[in-house]
């Protein structure tokens, strides 16, 4: 009996560490990258449709999917003639059915079946997942989250809109459309996530792109 405690002794010693180490819990984030990779991982296909995409995280309702149209918005996939504008709009009637308190989003079937190459998206996915690693957990958490809320939400959704407006002027000048691009995904961070700080950060962002179009404009 003692040679089998000690055995059991030994065993235990010598167990890998990490099994008594609780798995890390995924953030927000990782868990809308890791849905948006599985979507566009179907190698029997070229290209994938943007409906493949909203429906994804579409059941996430609006914050997840501000956040992939504004992580498309500013993706080499925007090089395609006129994508620039499609993604402005479509930004643009999420914005409006947040605003008007709809609890879920809604995109017509034209929107939804345009193609987009699948192998360019899964680079760009690909390429988010060190930033996405850095970010969550450690810089996002749960705070202001009252931001993230009626009626201050409609709020975050009018300046959702603005940015999708501003981009359509601005989609004429090269990388222009950036500023007003990251703003989107600033919102979209903050809504993923509840975090209000992000939010904020969005806003000035927004006032930041109107400030810049207002003056190519001369109207400051």
């Amino acid at each position: 009996m003692r040679a089998t405690a000690f055995g059991a002794q030994m065993s235990d010693m010598t167990a890998p560490a990490s099994s008594s180490l609780p798995a890390r819990r995924k953030g927000a984030l990782h868990e809308v990258l890791d849905e948006l990779v599985e979507a566009v991982s179907d190698a029997a296909h070229e290209k994938v449709r943007v409906g493949a995409l909203v429906s994804a995280v579409g059941r996430r309702t609006y914050g997840p999917l501000l956040l992939v149209v504004g992580l498309f918005a500013i993706s080499p996939a925007t090089i395609v003639p006129l994508m620039t504008s499609f993604t402005s709009v479509v930004i643009l009637a999420i914005a409006l059915q947040m605003a008007a308190g709809l609890r879920r989003p809604w995109l017509p079937k034209s929107m939804l079946d345009i193609e987009i190459p699948r192998l360019a998206m899964l680079s760009f996915f690909e390429k988010l997942r060190p930033a996405v690693d850095r970010l969550d957990g450690a810089w996002l958490r749960p705070r202001l989250t009252f931001l993230t809320k009626p009626p201050v939400v409609t709020l975050v959704a009018l300046c959702v809109a603005g940015a999708a407006l501003i981009t359509i002027p601005l989609s004429l000048i090269p990388f222009a459309p950036l500023a007003p691009g990251i703003a989107i995904v600033l919102f979209g961070v903050g809504m993923t996530a509840r975090d209000g700080l992000w939010l904020a950060l969005g806003l000035m962002a927004t006032v930041g792109s109107a400030l810049f179009w207002m003056k190519l404009i001369g109207l400051v």
